[in-house]
């Protein structure tokens, strides 16, 4: 129970074992290292490739970027420009709009000035002719003086006469 037990060997892995070395195993091995070589060099081009990809596409990315954010700063500009050209039209119907009414009332007003000019006009013939009118009552006065004094004269001269019969 708890004792050793019998060691036994197996006689057949004693014996030497026969390795016969393939001489192809040294082309193949050699080829096998060609091969490792020529895939190691394919797959460093390949990642020297994924870099330079992974390169351009950061600097697409920044690309993109910018020009988003420059078509986002164009898309402003473009609004605020749209509403400054639409606030103009708007000032200039606004202005349009003003100005028919203005030659509206110029042509009212203008029509105002000829019939006051008219009757201005009128006024300085009126006036002309109340002077002429004036001129010819004050002769008439002048000349009704003239006659009243020389009356006079030959009343109080008749008036002496008279006196002087007595």
């Amino acid at each position: 129970m708890g004792g050793i037990t019998a060691v036994t060997v197996n006689q057949s892995l004693l014996s030497p074992l026969n390795l016969e070395v393939d001489p192809n195993i040294q082309t193949t091995c050699t080829q096998e290292k060609e091969q490792i070589k020529s895939f190691n060099k394919k797959f460093a081009s390949f990642i020297d490739k994924v870099q330079f990809l992974e390169q351009q596409n950061k600097v697409l990315e920044t690309k993109g970027s910018l020009l988003q954010q420059h078509n986002t700063a164009q898309s402003n500009v473009d609004h605020k420009f749209e509403s400054y050209i639409n606030n103009l039209w708007q000032q200039l119907d606004t202005l349009g709009q003003e100005t028919l009414k203005l030659l509206a009332g110029f042509g009212n007003n203008q029509g105002l000035v000829e019939d006051f000019k008219n009757k201005y006009e009128d006024e300085i013939n009126k006036r002309t002719e109340m002077e002429n009118e004036f001129v010819l009552i004050k002769k008439d006065v002048v000349e009704a003086y003239i006659n009243k004094v020389e009356l006079e004269s030959g009343l109080e001269a008749l008036t002496d006469e008279i006196n002087f019969f007595r």
